[in-house]
């Protein structure tokens, strides 16, 4: 019997590598992406095509509207988002409690689908401030999942929480990642994307845009992004 697992996969860049990361150690793969109402809808798009890319078992695009809550210029459209890296402390672009939504929901789906794994692409090292990127969460969410399911409680087989990236720098991560073949130009990191004659124009202002560009520089690796300004 093979090893099955969980991959939230947003349709960016560290989410397409960790895909490819559970794609290389063996696993079948069931990808999970929320529509959360997000302003960078493209995401999803993008999320289609990578799991087409890496074969997966299966792909839920779950929608999960949280415009109503607000509280994020992601799901809030008369919120700005923050440009230019002008703004202290976590930024405006944090949805909140978002990674403990979306790991509930891949932890649920990993029930259903018998998969004793679920990865997410989080990183604690070049990104915005985010409290649910750190390993302290990760490693809390993994209490919580050791107790939380049948498959825990009952059969002891608790899922394990894999976030492979989270220590790595976004440089490490391009490469990784170019050493798995990702097709880093379908991913879409942009907080603020346009779309242009069918091609995804990132803004090249917001802090995803700029972490993204300087990782690629960083890691000696064209950036195939289509950026509108480039800083």
């Amino acid at each position: 019997m093979s090893k099955s697992a969980v991959v939230l996969l947003s349709g960016g860049m560290d989410s397409a590598v960790c895909l490819a990361l559970a794609k290389r150690d063996g696993f079948a793969l069931h990808a999970l992406s929320v529509d959360y109402g997000q302003r960078h809808a493209v995401e999803l798009e993008a999320a289609r095509e990578l799991a087409r890319w890496a074969g997966v078992e299966s792909h839920t695009v779950l929608p999960l509207d949280l415009r109503p809550l607000g509280g994020s210029s992601l799901t809030d459209l008369s919120m700005p988002v923050p440009k230019g890296g002008q703004h202290e402390g976590v930024p405006n672009t944090y949805v909140p409690a978002r990674n403990t939504l979306l790991l509930g929901l891949a932890l649920a789906l990993s029930e259903v689908k018998g998969a004793r794994s679920v990865f997410i692409g989080v990183n604690a090292v070049d990104y915005s401030g985010y409290p649910d990127c750190r390993p302290e969460f990760i490693a809390t969410f993994q209490e919580l999942a050791n107790v939380a399911t049948k498959a825990a409680t009952e059969e002891g087989n608790p899922v394990e929480i894999h976030a492979p990236l989270i220590v790595l720098s976004k440089a490490e991560i391009v490469r990784l990642g170019v050493s798995l073949g990702v097709p880093f130009k379908q991913t879409v990191s942009c907080y603020d994307p346009a779309e242009h004659e069918g091609e995804v124009v990132a803004c090249g202002m917001c802090d995803s845009c700029r972490i993204r560009a300087k990782a690629f520089l960083e890691a000696r690796v064209p950036d195939p992004t289509l950026y509108a300004v480039r800083q």
